[in-house]
């Protein structure tokens, strides 16, 4: 099992940034694919970025591309999540989450969920 726990979120105007962290413990973390999903108020949840624990080439959707980073730091076992350039239609709840095996973009791939953590962005 892999126990996943989100901070860095807040209040920031449009064109700010933020960085988002998922401190990863319990199984071996390099077995999994590591990735950022978010919920915008009223919506779905939705795929942002992907990336393996192990390194590799990152996924993410388009609507964040260019502006958001994903990273890992294998020492502290921590993902991150760089946002620049944000706009308030990033505004959502952001959880983190490990999928086995493989760096994929389906929520269905991903066991392991971080319970979240709001990130607002005012105009």
């Amino acid at each position: 099992q892999v126990h996943l726990v989100e901070s860095g979120g807040g209040l920031v105007q449009a064109g700010g940034s933020l960085r988002l962290s998922c401190a990863a413990s319990g199984q071996t973390a390099s077995r999994y694919g590591l990735g950022w999903f978010r919920q915008p108020p009223g919506k779905e949840r939705e795929f942002v970025a992907a990336t393996a624990w192990s390194g590799g080439d990152a996924l993410y959707s388009d609507s964040v591309k260019g502006r958001f980073t994903i990273s890992r730091d294998v020492l502290k076992n921590t993902l991150y999540l760089q946002m620049n350039s944000l706009k308030p239609e990033d505004t959502a709840v952001y959880c983190c989450a490990a999928a086995p095996f493989s760096t994929t973009s389906a929520n269905k791939d991903y066991v392991y969920w971080g319970q979240g953590t709001q990130v607002t962005v005012s105009s």
